[in-house]
């Protein structure tokens, strides 16, 4: 019969790209690692990896594989985290869903001082608001409500989809623009642009254009960045523009690092709120990060 930890074994190593790493990473010896492998390896009927002096390198099948697994063996191991049985009995954990940017602007600062312990997930709404339900999290920040009759939401904070600018950038002619409305002419000036987008989400830049132009967009950012932050980071005190929700750029704005562009014709409001559980254990933990929020986001 197979054994569910030469699969964490295989995954660590595909991740890592070597025997040692995989050891570190599931701290165990290199020894283990090896003999994980073989014996899958066994098992499966063919080689995983092309071994080499510095790195192994995945077979095709290896990729096949990796990518079937994958998902599943991160669900064990999450369940692993959110289950185990705590040595600190009388400190409480909640587990909290957003998206990674929500979680970089607004808790981030405030984790080393809350009384409790926290574990943070980022994924797509839909699979948060069933991870909420089935009581592997305790709260969302959310702009998505499901159908989950055991489920509440609270909203708390309208986020606003605008076209932000780095300070070096020349706006001049397109305040002009927008005066005359000639949405073709708006349409050449901004896609002259420099233009910052994140790998992990273009909804924002393909909703604005349709909402405010009436279709999607015929071009591609010039820069493609992990996330919202580092198109922050990147337009600050530099030259381009970006679609982002407003609050992740108050900091900036207010200092003067970043410029609010356009909000366009069509203003786009999303309403983020508190998704939790209609009845919680975690009713006093859940209010103190809920506090943070509204206390950060206003």
């Amino acid at each position: 019969m197979v054994n569910l930890e030469w699969f964490r074994t295989f995954k660590a190593i595909y991740e890592t790209g070597s025997l040692t790493g995989a050891a570190e990473s599931l701290f165990i010896s290199q020894p283990g690692v090896s003999l994980h492998l073989s014996s899958l390896e066994s098992y499966v009927g063919y080689k995983l990896f092309d071994r080499s002096s510095r790195k192994m390198v995945s077979t095709e099948r290896a990729k096949i594989l990796y990518n079937y697994i994958q998902e599943s063996i991160c669900k064990l191991e999450e369940a692993e985290r959110h289950f185990h049985k705590s040595t600190e009995k009388d400190v409480p954990t909640i587990s909290i869903g957003m998206c990674f940017e929500t979680f970089q602007f607004t808790l981030e600062s405030y984790l080393p001082t809350l009384p409790f312990n926290v574990i943070i997930k980022f994924g797509d709404y839909p699979q948060m608001l069933a991870d909420l339900d089935s009581g592997i999290l305790d709260m969302i920040i959310t702009p998505q409500k499901g159908d989950y009759k055991g489920l509440e939401y609270k909203p708390f904070f309208k986020e606003r989809i605008v076209v932000l600018a780095g300070p070096q950038t020349d706006v001049d002619e397109f305040n002009k623009l927008l005066k005359t409305k000639d949405l073709p002419k708006i349409q050449d000036w901004l896609k002259a642009q420099r233009w910052y987008g994140s790998s992990g989400d273009m909804e924002h830049l393909r909703r604005f254009w349709h909402t405010n132009f009436g279709k999607r967009p015929d071009f591609k950012p010039n820069f493609i960045v992990p996330n919202m932050g580092s198109i922050i980071r990147c337009l600050s005190g530099g030259k381009g523009i970006a679609v982002i929700p407003d609050f992740l750029s108050k900091t900036e704005r207010d200092l003067g690092n970043i410029k609010l562009l356009w909000e366009g014709y069509n203003i786009i409001e999303n309403t983020l709120y508190f998704g939790t559980r209609k009845k919680s254990i975690y009713a006093r933990e859940v209010a103190m990060v809920q506090e943070i929020f509204e206390r950060e986001m206003v």
